[in-house]
């Protein structure tokens, strides 16, 4: 038993044995802290400023907004640009917002409004940040120790928010809102000085960068196409459009029903932040022994209990237990979720991947935050509370049909065994559309078989950039089949080239096994003719005109 704790001890710390991830996670830790202290100080504010359940339910629904309408261009943006470039310029770009705030807050200018827009614009860089963030995490450690740390990141911010919120809450109760987000944006300073020292290596590739709508279509075309991965984002908006509740009400909460002020508030944070370390610490030992999706289940379960507690406690002591247990709950939940989603996505798609995680737990929240503080307006924060934390217990009923699956481990490494297309003549990198034909001679024993690796190949072929794809029988010979597939350009065709995995691999070779002995795929490529398309436009628009 001692030994199999060491081990497990020893590979949950295991990425901290990495300068550059270490550094990172040290820098990214005093930020997270900071911002903490900035959201203590923006939630209390709002609660002076304008005491509404709706104005101060807006505070976290502007944040929200921000990443919603912007995260998934960052996504993209990460997986077509330098993500150490794109890290570097969201930490400049919110260390300028919290200033700029931080003055305006401690001369007397900041009203309601100015605070929600500042809000969104903070939402705005943090929108830019996270999908980088997370995708640059499987780039700065060994992909065993990868689940670590996924671990490492949540329980940094967990850590931060035990300490953020308390030193936030003391901070605005002796100095003021204004104090708190000016100390916010000296805590960027750190991770600008470590993004800015990283040096990057980037995989080289002489095909030109994919264009923005392009991209964009094909990251939701992977997600599509994904099993595991609309699991997780369902999982993930039931879970979080009725916990939203917690957050978008707490301030009023602490103020109105517990009656203490923005010290007090910050220890009910800090409690659960405490609960969030303590969930982290324990999730690898956990992850040994149960399934993720026990884990998100059980998390689910712990958290939507705790809520219902918080709508009825009202002495200090048990809130604090009760802010607690929602800590674990939450940091089990979503770190499970996060891990399934990093570890089916292949670095190519991996930020846009996190950025449809990122937009749907910001667009649940936003949801969450305007539904719970417009209910919390007519049936009162108590019952509003009871209902939200039931909601969150009914959630885990989608189990039965969006199980979480254990992906851990999995081989997305590229393999480029694809051939290179023989060519007759070169082909411009934007022509296109390009149909792939790919003919099989199948053994009529191996139908079965052959249908069924044919099932999962198309989700393949799908996943890594076809928008149309199609298996034919030919009719003189029912054993002859014929799989097409197109994408939009010769450059997308090539890049898949360079996207295919192992798993990509094995799912072909499970085709191959199915065909007749010594026989092979006879692939064939066609490009959409210029002249022929040419001629073609051209009669339409002579048609027309004489229409």
């Amino acid at each position: 038993m001692g030994g199999g704790a060491t081990a497990t001890e020893s590979s949950q710390w295991a990425p901290l044995r990495t300068r550059t991830f270490r550094a990172l996670w040290i820098a990214n830790l005093f930020s997270a802290i900071g911002t903490w202290i900035h959201q203590v100080g923006a939630a209390w504010l709002m609660t002076e400023l304008a005491p509404s359940p709706v104005l101060v339910s807006l505070v976290q629904a502007a944040a929200g907004l921000a990443m919603f309408l912007f995260v998934l261009p960052a996504g993209v943006l990460a997986d077509v640009l330098d993500r150490r470039r794109v890290l570097l310029a969201s930490q400049v770009w919110l260390m300028l917002t919290a200033a700029t705030l931080g003055v305006l807050t401690v001369t007397g200018r900041t009203t309601p409004a100015s605070l929600l827009v500042f809000t969104f614009l903070m939402g705005t860089g943090g929108a830019l940040m996270q999908p980088a963030w997370r995708a640059v995490l499987p780039e700065l450690v060994d992909g065993k120790d990868l689940p670590a740390a996924i671990d490492l990141v949540g329980l940094g911010v967990n850590l931060a928010r035990a300490v953020g919120p308390a030193i936030g809450g003391i901070l605005v109760a002796s100095a003021g809102a204004g104090a708190a987000f000016l100390l916010n944006a000296v805590t960027y300073l750190g991770v600008v000085f470590v993004v800015g020292g990283w040096r990057r290596e980037i995989a080289p590739s002489g095909l030109p960068a994919e264009r923005f709508v392009g991209a964009l279509r094909t990251g939701f075309r992977y997600a599509r196409h994904t099993p595991q991965m609309r699991s997780v984002l369902v999982r993930l908006g039931l879970f979080v459009l009725p916990a939203s509740a917690l957050w978008a009400l707490l301030p009023l909460i602490a103020r109105q029903e517990l009656g203490t002020n923005a010290a007090g508030y910050g220890w009910i944070l800090s409690a659960f932040g405490a609960g969030a370390v303590a969930g982290a610490l324990s999730l690898g030992r956990l992850r040994g022994r149960l399934s993720l999706d026990t884990i998100a289940t059980t998390g689910t379960v712990f958290f939507g209990l705790a809520v219902i507690g918080v709508a009825f406690v009202r002495l200090w002591v048990p809130f604090l237990a009760c802010a607690f247990v929602a800590g674990v709950g939450w940091l089990h939940i979503l770190a499970t979720l996060n891990t399934a989603a990093q570890t089916v996505l292949p670095g190519w798609v991996r930020a846009r991947g996190m950025a449809l995680f990122i937009l749907v737990f910001f667009l649940a929240s936003t949801i969450g935050s305007i539904l719970w503080g417009a209910v919390a307006s007519q049936a009162g924060l108590g019952m509003t509370m009871a209902v939200a934390g039931t909601a969150v217990v009914v959630g885990t009923l989608a189990r039965f049909h969006y199980r979480v699956k254990d992906t851990v481990g999995l081989d997305l490494a590229p393999t480029r065994h694809w051939p290179a297309p023989t060519l007759a003549e070169s082909i411009e990198p934007e022509e296109g559309p390009v149909l792939v034909s790919v003919g099989y001679q199948v053994n009529p024993e191996k139908l079965p078989e052959f249908e069924a690796a044919m099932s999962e190949l198309r989700r393949r072929r799908r996943r890594s950039g076809a928008y149309f794809w199609d298996l034919f029988v030919d009719s003189a010979d029912p054993d002859r089949h014929i799989e097409v597939f197109l994408v939009d350009s010769w450059a997308e065709h090539l890049r898949q080239h360079e996207r295919v995995t192992a798993l990509d691999r094995r799912a072909e070779e499970l085709v191959q096994a199915c065909l007749v002995e010594g026989e092979r795929p006879r692939i064939q490529h066609f490009v959409a003719s210029k002249g022929w398309r040419s001629r073609f436009q051209y009669r339409d628009r002579e048609e027309t005109h004489h229409v």
